[in-house]
C-alpha cells in the first residue's frame, strides 16, 4: 500500500510538474523576446539573446505613460468593482432567499446569470458600443465602467450563489428577531461570513479589469484615458511594428499582476474551495 501511495504521489507530482512547465514556457519565451532586436525576433525567435541589453525596456518606459495608464486603470478598477460587487450581491442574495409565485423562477434567473460565461467579450462588443453611443457616453471614463462591471457579474453570482445556498438562513432569522433591519443583517451579518468567496471575486475582477482589452480599445479613443491592458497598442503604428518594444512592454504589464496573485492565490484557493463545497 505504501508503495502504491508513493507512486501515486510521484505520478501527480510528475504531472503538476508538466503542466506548470507548458504554463511557464510562453512566460520565459516572452522575457527571453523582450532583450531582443526586431530582426532577431523575426529572424531567430527561438534562440537566446547575444546579450542582455535593457534598451527595449528603456524605450517602452519612456514610451508608455505609465502613471497615467495606472491611474486611468485604478478609476475604472475602482468604480467598477465597486458596481459589479454590489449588484452581484443583491442579485445573489435575491435569487437564493426571495420566494418566487414559481419554484423554477430563481434556477432561471441564476442560469441567466451564470450564462454569461458562455459568450465571449468579442460578440458583444457591437452592442455595448452602440449603447453607450446611444447614451452619449462615449469618450467618457464611464463607457468603460459599466461594461466591464457587467462582463464580471456572471461569475461573481456563480461564486456567491453557490455558497449562499448552503448559508445557514437560522443566522439571519436570529438578527431578524433581534432587530436588524434588511441593510444591517447584509452588512453586519452575511458579508463577514462570505469573505472568502468576497476576497476571490475581487481579486478575479482586479485581474480582469487590469488584462481587459477587446471592450476597451473600441471605447477608449484618447491617449489620456488609456487604461494599461492597452499600452502595448501603442507600439503598432499604420505600416510598421515595433515588436521588441511591444514585448518588454508586455513584460512591464504583466510582471505587477503575478506579483498580485502570488500575493493573494491564498485568498483565491480558501474562496475556490468554500464555493465549491457549499455549491
Amino acid at each position: 500500500m505504501n508503495m502504491k501511495a508513493n507512486w501515486k504521489t510521484i505520478l501527480s507530482r510528475c504531472v503538476l510538474f508538466v503542466i506548470t512547465a507548458v504554463t511557464a514556457i510562453p512566460l520565459l519565451w516572452l522575457v527571453v523576446l523582450s532583450f531582443k532586436s526586431d530582426t532577431d525576433i523575426l529572424n531567430n525567435p527561438f534562440s537566446l539573446p547575444e546579450h542582455i541589453d535593457l534598451a527595449n525596456y528603456r524605450r517602452a518606459l519612456d514610451t508608455l505613460p505609465l502613471f497615467k495608464m495606472f491611474g486611468n486603470t485604478l478609476i475604472v478598477a475602482v468604480f467598477a468593482l465597486l458596481i459589479s460587487l454590489v449588484c452581484t450581491f443583491m442579485i445573489s442574495y435575491a435569487i437564493t432567499r426571495l420566494h418566487f409565485d414559481h419554484a423554477k423562477i430563481p434556477n432561471g434567473l441564476y442560469l441567466l446569470f451564470v450564462s454569461g460565461l458562455t459568450i465571449p467579450p468579442y460578440i458583444v462588443i457591437f452592442p455595448i458600443y452602440r449603447i453607450i453611443v446611444a447614451m452619449g457616453l462615449l469618450g467618457s471614463r464611464v463607457s468603460l465602467i459599466f461594461p466591464l462591471a457587467a462582463t464580471t457579474m456572471a461569475l461573481g453570482v456563480l461564486l456567491m450563489v453557490g455558497f449562499l445556498r448552503e448559508f445557514p438562513t437560522e443566522i439571519e432569522e436570529a438578527a431578524i428577531i433581534d432587530g436588524c433591519n434588511i441593510y444591517q443583517m447584509c452588512t453586519q451579518v452575511v458579508l463577514p461570513i462570505i469573505k472568502p468567496v468576497l476576497a476571490t471575486v475581487i481579486i478575479f475582477n482586479v485581474l480582469y479589469f487590469w488584462n481587459e482589452y477587446p471592450i476597451s480599445s473600441v471605447l477608449v479613443n484618447d491617449t489620456n484615458m488609456m487604461t494599461i491592458s492597452l499600452g502595448a497598442s501603442m507600439f503598432r503604428g499604420r505600416y510598421s511594428m515595433d515588436y521588441s518594444g511591444m514585448i518588454a512592454a508586455t513584460v512591464i504589464i504583466i510582471v505587477p499582476q503575478l506579483f498580485f496573485y502570488v500575493f493573494f492565490q491564498k485568498y483565491i484557493v480558501e474562496g475556490m474551495t468554500a464555493g465549491a463545497v457549499k455549491g
